[in-house]
C-alpha cells in the first residue's frame, strides 16, 4: 500500500514481497522433471520402480475432478438462472470446439502430406507384431458410435462418481444444474451447499498440489527409464515434426485467435506456466483441470462460462489429439507404402472428429483413439498392427498432447466469455501483467472461488 511506513521511514512505500525461488512451483516442478530424466536415464531400473509416485499424484488429483466439476457446473448453471443463457454459452462454446478442433485436423493432414515423416521409413506390415498394440485395438473396436453413446449414461447417478467418466459426470452435472434452477427459491439453500463443497473440493486440491514436484519426478523417471531416449532418435522426424507443428498451431491459430480476443498468447503461456510444466511431467492435463479453472476465473472469465467450457472442453476440444491422430496415420500410411485416397482422407478428417471426443486428458487416451480412426478407414488401408511402430515413443507424444490441448481449452474459455459479453477486460490485462502462481491462487486465504462472476482480484503490488 502506498504511503505505508517502512523500517521507520514515513511515506517509504513497502517492497513487494518475493518468494524465495526454491519455493516457486514450476521451478520445483522443473528441477523435479531434469532430475527424473537423470534418473531414468542413468539408472532405468531405479527409474521405472518410481512409477508410483506419478500415479499417486495423478490418482490424488483425479479422485477430485469429478465433485469439482459436478460443484462448478451445477452452481454455475443455477447462479445464471437463465436457461436460454446456459444453451447458448453451450452452443458457442461447441462452434467454436468444432471449428478450430476441424483446423487442428487439417493442419495435421497438411503438414503431414508437405513434410511427410513417414517417407522412406519401408515398413514390412506383414512382419509388425499386432500383439503389442492387441488391447489398444480391441478397446478402439468395442467403441462404436452407440456404444459411445450408451457410455455416456452411467449405471446410476453416483456412479459417474465413482468410475470418474468426464462425460458421464457432465451430464449427471448439467441435468442437476438444470434442475435445481427450474426450482428456483426452494433449491436456494442446495445450491449454496454445492457452492460450500465446491470451495472445500478446490482447498483440497490447493494441498494435492504441493505434490507436484514428486509427482513430475516419478512420471519422468519412469518414461525415461522404460522407453529411453533412444525411442525418440528412432523416430525423431516424427517426433520432432509434431512438436514442431503444435507448437505453431500455438502460436500461430491460437495465437491468432487470442489477439483477436485481445490478449497475448505469449504472456497467456507465461500465465499458466505452473500448469503448463505440470503436464509435462505426467503427461495428462486432467492433472490441472481445477487450477485452470480457478486461473479463468482470475483472468477475468465469468464463474458461469468457466463452469460450463472448461470441463466440455477437456471432452470436446482436443487440439493437440486432433493433430496428432492425423499426422499419426499419415505417418503410418507413408511408412508402410500406402497413398491414400481423397475419399480416405475425407473419412480420417470425420471419424477423427468423432473419436477424439472423450479422450479427456487421459494419458493414452490419443493412441486409443488413433486404433478407432484407423480401423474406420475404409477397406483398411493402414492395419492396426502398424501403430506398433509409435508405440515406443506415444508417451513423448502424449506430453505435447497434453500440452495442446491444456492451452487450447484456457483460449477457448477466454474466448466464449468475451464473445458472451462476460468478460472482464481490466481484469485480464491486469492479471496478464502480473501472473499469479498456483500457491496464490489456491490458499487459505483464497476469497470463493464459487462465487458468481469468479473471485476478487488477486493481491497484485501495485507498481512503483
Amino acid at each position: 500500500m502506498h504511503g505505508a511506513a517502512t523500517d521507520g521511514v514515513p511515506g517509504k512505500a513497502a517492497p513487494a514481497s518475493h518468494e524465495p525461488w526454491y519455493k516457486v512451483l514450476y521451478i520445483q516442478v522443473l528441477i523435479a522433471i531434469l532430475l527424473g530424466v537423470a534418473l531414468g536415464f542413468f539408472d532405468p531400473a531405479t527409474g521405472k520402480s518410481m512409477k508410483w509416485l506419478g500415479d499417486a499424484f495423478i490418482a490424488l488429483i483425479k479422485m477430485m475432478i469429478a465433485p469439482i466439476i459436478f460443484c462448478t457446473i451445477v452452481h454455475g448453471i443455477a447462479s445464471i438462472g437463465d436457461l436460454k443463457k446456459v444453451g447458448r454459452v453451450g452452443l458457442k462454446a461447441l462452434f467454436y470446439f468444432e471449428v478450430v478442433s476441424t483446423l487442428a485436423l487439417l493442419i495435421g493432414v497438411l503438414v503431414g502430406e508437405v513434410v511427410r515423416p513417414g517417407a522412406g521409413f519401408n515398413a514390412d506390415p506383414t512382419k509388425l507384431d499386432a500383439a503389442k498394440v492387441a488391447t489398444y485395438a480391441s478397446k478402439a473396436a468395442a467403441d462404436s458410435t452407440v456404444a459411445h453413446i450408451l457410455g455416456l449414461i452411467p449405471k446410476s447417478f453416483f456412479d459417474a462418481f465413482a468410475t470418474g467418466d468426464l462425460l458421464q459426470v457432465l451430464l449427471v452435472s448439467i441435468l442437476t444444474g438444470v434442475v435445481v434452477t427450474g426450482m428456483g427459491e426452494r433449491a436456494a439453500g442446495i445450491n449454496r451447499a454445492i457452492d460450500t463443497a465446491g470451495q472445500i473440493f478446490f482447498r483440497i486440491i490447493g494441498l494435492i498440489v504441493k505434490l507436484a514436484p514428486v509427482g513430475a519426478f516419478g512420471a519422468m523417471a519412469y518414461t525415461i527409464g522404460e522407453y529411453g531416449i533412444g525411442k525418440v532418435y528412432d523416430l525423431a522426424w516424427l517426433v520432432g515434426t509434431f512438436y514442431v507443428t503444435s507448437l505453431l498451431f500455438v502460436i500461430v491459430v491460437l495465437g491468432g485467435i487470442a489477439r483477436v480476443a485481445g490478449f497475448s498468447i505469449f504472456r497467456f503461456l507465461a500465465y499458466i506456466k505452473d500448469e503448463l510444466l505440470i503436464v509435462l511431467g505426467t503427461s495428462s492435463s486432467e492433472t490441472v483441470l481445477p487450477h485452470m479453472m480457478t486461473k479463468m476465473r482470475r483472468l477475468g472469465a465469468s464463474d458461469s462460462v468457466v463452469g460450463l467450457v472448461v470441463p466440455t472442453g477437456y471432452s470436446f476440444n482436443l487440439d493437440g489429439t486432433n493433430i496428432y491422430m492425423t499426422l499419426a496415420t499419415l505417418f503410418l500410411a507413408q511408412a508402410i507404402g500406402v497413398d491414400l485416397t481423397f475419399g480416405q482422407y475425407a473419412t480420417i478428417l470425420i471419424v477423427a472428429m468423432l473419436t477424439s471426443k472423450g479422450a479427456s486428458g487421459v494419458t493414452g487416451a490419443g493412441f486409443i483413439t488413433l486404433a478407432a480412426t484407423l480401423a474406420a478407414i475404409p477397406n483398411n488401408p493402414v492395419p492396426v498392427a502398424a501403430m506398433t511402430l509409435v508405440l515406443g515413443i506415444d508417451k513423448f507424444m502424449s506430453e505435447c498432447r497434453a500440452l495442446t490441448n491444456l492451452v487450447g481449452n484456457g483460449v477457448a474459455c477466454v474466448v466464449v466469455s468475451r464473445w458472451e459479453g462476460e468478460l472482464d477486460v481490466a481484469k485480464l490485462n491486469q492479471v496478464m501483467a502480473n501472473p499469479v502462481s498456483i500457491g496464490t491462487l489456491i490458499s487459505d486465504d483464497t476469497p470463493e472461488p464459487m462465487r458468481t462472476g469468479g473471485p476478487a482480484a488477486p493481491k497484485i503490488a501495485a507498481a512503483e
